[in-house]
């Protein structure tokens, strides 16, 4: 069973030394795993003031060789959310066989990244060596699109999950936690290889309505022609041949879907690229988006309330659960958006205990994130409004 490889919970007693090195101890103790491979650490910014402290208990007394997270507003404990956290989640893993690695990166290594060799000379990870990453970034000191973007590139068809860590607001101060040390710009990933593998869900709220139509003449983040009409009026279309009801969950509720994978025969939910729907003219019938996308490329329009944002996670989840059917899974990571939880669903705790349901018990961990780090099709990409699941799995 997965608990045997994993576990996590939440502390919530404050800066406590000898209290927490014991509930530390504690921990590590419940996990039946002779050895544990990694820690995950996620704190509220309260913690910001003893986070070297914090790191170093946790390290010595749950006998953690690899220790990494980031700071977060909001936390996750296996079937819980706190939203308003003042403590910290820990998670311990044991996973069979993997082979682990951490590095840091930084905004300047991110603007000097050239060639599809940059990082595997920068970290010292080869591309073969990797079959997936954790990654927690900084939202303030470092260009998420731009590091994922060179990413991609240089471990393609590799997937990342993570986020950008939260903190105190307004003020733009976040942490992220590498064994001992405490960085607040950058970022730290940790690549997974040897006899684990990285797999999961990007639910990114949304269910598609109408059908899905080509792009016929595009220019930057502008569509002007859809399937060789007015952008505008095949969307206005769309919406007009839903029934009433549905038309009304859609007003102010719109987004686009990009197909990612133009090679697949049909394409279903988890197939699409969400992305904002900045405005339409119906004079001119533009369509304005907040993506880049290209002539020929597939779309969908998508509501995203949360009625969709249940059913999608419910349905990528029981798709994931089918496809591992029989295969290992040691533990995992949940991000969720800051715009999810109690704001959207009105009631606490809705992605985690999904999340539970569909593969618990296991150890989760996570926390509210300034926005989500998961592939869609063999590229990652930055979302909103996403719950990302990572597990961990046998390769």
């Amino acid at each position: 069973m997965s608990e045997d490889y994993s576990i996590a919970a939440y502390w919530s007693d404050g800066m406590n030394e000898d209290g927490l090195a014991d509930w530390a101890r504690r921990l590590r103790a419940r996990l039946p795993a002779p050895e544990i491979s990694l820690g995950l650490v996620f704190m509220s910014p309260k913690f910001f003031p003893h986070a070297e402290q914090v790191l170093e208990i946790l390290r010595l007394n749950a006998q953690i060789p690899l220790l990494a997270g980031c700071s977060g507003g909001g936390l996750v404990a296996n079937a819980e959310e706190l939203e308003h956290a003042g403590g910290l989640v820990l998670a311990l893993y044991s996973l069979p066989g993997a082979q682990l690695q951490a590095v840091r990166f930084t905004q300047a290594q991110v603007e000097a990244a050239g060639d599809e060799h940059f990082w595997p000379m920068e970290t010292g990870v080869a591309k073969n060596q990797v079959n997936g990453w954790l990654a927690f970034v900084d939202p303030f000191h470092l260009d998420g699109e731009s590091w994922l973007h060179s990413w991609n590139q240089n471990y393609p068809a590799q997937p990342v999950y993570g986020g950008l860590a939260s903190g105190n607001f307004p003020e733009p101060l976040t942490q992220i936690y590498l064994n001992g040390d405490v960085f607040e710009d950058g970022g730290v990933a940790i690549a997974v290889g040897g006899g684990v593998a990285l797999t999961g869900v990007i639910s990114q709220g949304c269910t598609p309505i109408g059908e899905a139509w080509t792009l016929t003449r595009v220019e930057q983040n502008l569509i002007r022609n859809i399937a060789n009409r007015p952008a505008y009026s095949v969307l206005s279309e769309t919406v007009q041949q839903l029934p009433p009801e549905e038309q009304r969950k859609v007003q102010g509720n719109l987004h686009i879907g990009l197909v990612v994978n133009e090679y697949l025969e049909d394409f279903h939910r988890g197939d699409f690229l969400v992305r904002n729907l900045l405005g339409g003219d119906p004079n001119s019938g533009v369509l304005a988006v907040g993506a880049l996308p290209r002539m020929g490329q597939t779309i969908q329009f998508q509501r995203r309330d949360a009625a969709a944002a249940s059913e999608d996670l419910n349905e990528l989840l029981a798709g994931a659960k089918a496809r591992l059917a029989g295969t290992p899974v040691y533990g995992g990571c949940l991000f969720c958006c800051n715009g999810r939880g109690k704001n959207l669903f009105g009631r606490n705790s809705h992605d985690s205990k999904l999340v539970q349901a569909h593969f618990g018990p296991t150890g989760i961990a996570g926390f509210f994130c300034n926005g989500e780090v998961g592939p869609v099709g063999e590229k990652n990409f930055l979302h909103g409004f996403t719950a990302a699941l990572a597990l961990f799995v046998k390769k």
